[in-house]
């Protein structure tokens, strides 16, 4: 009889063997789990001044991480990583991008990119809401 372990430091092997069985029923239902991974860095030199990680999977990009230094931002860097992601995307034939964000981070510019709100987690944290955008690419027939 199996018990649960809580793992502080799982290894790449014991997370694939967790997702194992998702994975597994997501393929017999046809979705089979083949994320197309995109990583884009701020760099200069050997430094890396942010970026942005994210992959595309069942015909979307998620935009996990979004980080601009400070010394940075406010130059376009963030629009720029955006306008990248969204060329991946579409290479990748995605309808769009989603992500999530916070209320103490950057809502405003995800909204001027063009993203739309689609959620929220309120509290989360407290006193703070979790937000979540979405941004269609293939807005021919969709409201």
């Amino acid at each position: 009889m199996p018990t649960i372990a809580h793992l502080d430091t799982p290894t790449e092997e014991e997370r694939s063997a967790i997702t194992a069985p998702l994975g597994a029923h997501s393929s017999d239902q046809g979705f089979a789990w083949n994320p197309a991974r995109v990583t884009l860095a701020l760099r200069e030199g050997d430094a890396i001044h942010g970026g942005l990680i994210g992959y595309a999977q069942w015909d979307w990009l998620y935009i996990e991480i979004l980080g601009v230094s400070t010394a940075l931002r406010g130059r376009g860097w963030g629009r720029r990583l955006i306008e990248a992601a969204e060329e991946f995307a579409r290479r990748e034939s995605c309808h769009g991008l989603w992500l999530s964000t916070f209320t103490f981070q950057a809502p405003a510019f995800y909204e001027r990119m063009g993203f739309i709100r689609c959620g929220e987690i309120a509290d989360h944290p407290a006193g703070q809401s979790r937000l979540f955008y979405m941004k269609r690419l293939d807005t021919v027939g969709h409201t």
